[in-house]
This record gives structure tokens, C-alpha cells and sequence, in this order.
């Protein structure tokens, strides 16, 4: 996949597209495929091709993660410095709203549909919430195992007694530049990658050498502390049930059943909580990066509902 730059607010932003089988780009159709935590634009790399039928399909690497730039945090109340963001769920739909306006969309009318992993799913919901305030709702948006947050302050009530009575003491640590940096080079190394790729895909399949350092490599360029450090500090941020009840366009999730972090059970509540939640799939024996580990089972339920996506686009 060819890498290209795009320019965004003085930051440089990693993305690729993939045209069309048929070389068209007149289709007036776009996936745009958002990556978890951790990730990039690379963790797509099984199903950009499979999805780029007759649409044009991209994959982008966030502000703070992959290829894209990477610029020093900052934490509520403190002082603002150049150059630095304040990293969350607002600031990378921001990122998409815009990528989609300058990149995607240009000077021609196009169709969106947003497909999200973990975290990418919680950015991809409130992409589409900042879209449809704007009268540019996408026509669907697809969660893969979307992240939960259950660290967030707002499901603190849920958490064992223990874990309520040390989250201040959890919250002033890792708010430590220090400290952050010793944890973040304690998971930044091949061994501790692979160990937590075992966790993730529990079927192993596709953990290969090219897995690990798609997601090694990030972590070794300048800033990728910072983006760490932004990210783990997000316990009062937005969390998917608060944007999924906003939202009026169709939402489909996939979940691996053996996902160790984002419980089965909550997806099930979704489901039948909100009614923008058309159906959700379930996966047996994968986890939490089904896309990943298991291509050839994904890549057909998602080329069957993106094509949904469009005709319930359509028709509206």
C-alpha cells in the first residue's frame, strides 16, 4: 500500500486509498477504515483490497499513531504549549470530518461509510455524530469489537470498590511524564507485542513478523510517549452509548466472541438498547481484531453490509 500525506493543521497525516477494482473514481462511494489503539492504517491490510470493489477505500493513521505526526500531550489543566493537542475522541473526528471534507469528498459529492476497530469505533461514532450535525451524515457506520472504556470515570460505579478507591491515586500516576514513559517501553518491546497479540487473537491466525512490527515500529519514532500519555489519561471522554443514542443512520457491530478486553455482553445490550444498531454479528473463537486474525470470514460480512449501506443510502 502507498503511503500518502496529507496536511492537517501543521500536523502531517499518514493515509492510503485503494481505487476501485475497475480503476473508476467517479463510483461517488468511500469506505474509510479507522484503526485501534495502538494500530495503524496497516493493521487493514487484509481487507482494503476485498473492500475496494467498486468504491474507493482508505485507511488513515490518526494524529499520534502510525506514520502520522505525533505531538506532545496535554492534560486538563495544563498550560498550553506549542505544538501540543489535547488527545481524545473530539480531536480525531475532528481529523476525520476534515479528511473526509479536503480529501475525500473535494469538490464532489460522496457517499461515506466508516468502518472502527476498539477505539476506532468510538471515533468513527463520533465522526458521524459531527457529520450529521453538518447534514453530511455517512450512511451506515460499522463497529469491529468497538472499545467499551470501562476505565472511563463515568462507568466507575460499575468497577469493584477496590478499583473506585485507587482510581485517583491510578489517575494522578500516569498523568507523570516519568512514569509513562517507563510503562510505555515496558509494552514497546517485541516480546511484550507478542505477548498481547496471543491475548488478542486467541485463533493466532495472521500473527506474523510483518503483525508485530506494524506495531513496534510506531513506537520507536519521536512523540510516540506523548500519544501514549494522551491516551491513557482519557478517563472523561466520550464513550459509545452516549453517541450511539444520538445517531439516526443504520450502525453494525462484529464482535469475536473470544475478544478478552471488550466483553460480548455489552455489545448484546447495545443491540438491544439502541435502535440505530441494525445487527450485530458475532464471531466464534476470535478476538478483538477479528478484521486481522480471520479476513476470510470478515471480508464477506463486510462487503454484504457496506452494500446495505448503500442502498439504504439510496433510498433516502
Amino acid at each position: 500500500m502507498d503511503e500518502l500525506i496529507w496536511s492537517w493543521k501543521g500536523h502531517q497525516i499518514s493515509y492510503t486509498k485503494i481505487l476501485p477494482q475497475d480503476g473508476s473514481t467517479a463510483s461517488g462511494r468511500a469506505v474509510l477504515c479507522v484503526h485501534g489503539f495502538g494500530a495503524s492504517k496497516g493493521h487493514w491490510r487484509h481487507n482494503l483490497h476485498a473492500l475496494a470493489k467498486d468504491q474507493c477505500v482508505y485507511a488513515i493513521d490518526l494524529l499520534g499513531f502510525g506514520r502520522s505526526s505525533k505531538p506532545a500531550s496535554r492534560l486538563d489543566n495544563e498550560p498550553e504549549t506549542a505544538g501540543s493537542v489535547r488527545y481524545g475522541f473530539d480531536l480525531w473526528a475532528k481529523q476525520l470530518v476534515d479528511f473526509y471534507s479536503e480529501v475525500i469528498r473535494g469538490d464532489q459529492p460522496v457517499t461515506l461509510q466508516l468502518i472502527g476497530n476498539s477505539i476506532g469505533g468510538v471515533v468513527a461514532l463520533n465522526t458521524a455524530r459531527l457529520l450529521s450535525e453538518r447534514g453530511q451524515a455517512p450512511a451506515q457506520v460499522v463497529l469491529i469489537d468497538c472499545a467499551e472504556r470501562e476505565l472511563d470515570l463515568k462507568r466507575l460505579p460499575e468497577q469493584p470498590f477496590i478499583a473506585q478507591l485507587s482510581r485517583p491515586l491510578v489517575m494522578a500516576l500516569v498523568r507523570q511524564r516519568w512514569i509513562v514513559a517507563n510503562l510505555f517501553r515496558f509494552f514497546a518491546r517485541a516480546g511484550a507485542v507478542r505477548a498481547v497479540l496471543k491475548q488478542a487473537y486467541p485463533s493466532g491466525g495472521n500473527v506474523d513478523e510483518e503483525l508485530v512490527q506494524l506495531l513496534l515500529k510506531p513506537s520507536q519514532e519521536p512523540g510516540a510517549t506523548e500519544s501514549f500519555r494522551g491516551f491513557v489519561n482519557l478517563f472523561d471522554d466520550w464513550l459509545a452509548p452516549q453517541l450511539l443514542e444520538q445517531l439516526a443512520i443504520p450502525v453494525r457491530m462484529l464482535w469475536g466472541e473470544a475478544d478478552p478486553w471488550e466483553p460480548l455482553e455489552e455489545a448484546r445490550r447495545w443491540k438491544n438498547a439502541f435502535r440505530c444498531v441494525q445487527e450485530l454479528e458475532v464471531l466464534p473463537g476470535l478476538g478483538h481484531c477479528p478484521h486481522d486474525e480471520a479476513p476470510e470470514q470478515v471480508n464477506p460480512i463486510l462487503e454484504r453490509w457496506l452494500q446495505l449501506g448503500w442502498e439504504g443510502a439510496q433510498r433516502a
